[in-house]
């Protein structure tokens, strides 16, 4: 899927993909009495479906990574924390409650990354209005969650 509605599509059921991950680690941990060791599985299952893509689409890419600047391995730390975080807080504070606090960091973290172009992201000025409607996206979030 490529072009604008193809990204939107993609990027809308990664979207729908993170409630269901919440709930679905969640209840794993659960059942197993360990958070972590689900997050263990999570990643596990992860990695192979990511070594098939990667060999599927260019085996040649993965001979690159010791070539790559060493400060962006540093993005699966942040996975982790978000998979090892949902996972032991969304059975005590609930997925919804959970995943509204992911949502509204990913606002604000989207917006400051934009803003300054961070690493290498297209640059977005925070203009009155783009705040403006980020705000608006959290009050509607809120809304929504408070039912």
């Amino acid at each position: 899927m490529t072009g604008n509605g193809g990204y939107a599509l993609t990027m809308l059921l990664a979207g729908m993909g993170i409630p269901l991950l919440a709930a679905l680690n969640a209840a794993l941990g659960q059942k197993i009495g360990n958070p972590f060791a689900t997050g263990v599985v999570l990643f596990g299952v992860a990695l192979l479906v990511g070594i098939v893509a990667a060999l599927i689409s260019g085996p040649g890419a993965l001979a690159k990574l010791p070539t790559a600047p060493k400060h962006l391995f540093t993005a699966g730390l942040f996975v982790a924390f978000y998979v090892l975080s949902i996972t032991y807080v969304a059975p005590r504070f609930g997925v919804g409650n959970a995943v509204f606090f992911v949502l509204l960091g990913q606002l604000i973290s989207a917006a400051v990354i934009d803003h300054f172009g961070l690493f290498g992201a297209r640059l977005s000025p925070l203009t009155l209005s783009r705040a403006l409607g980020i705000a608006v996206m959290s009050v509607g979030v809120w809304i929504a969650q408070r039912g």
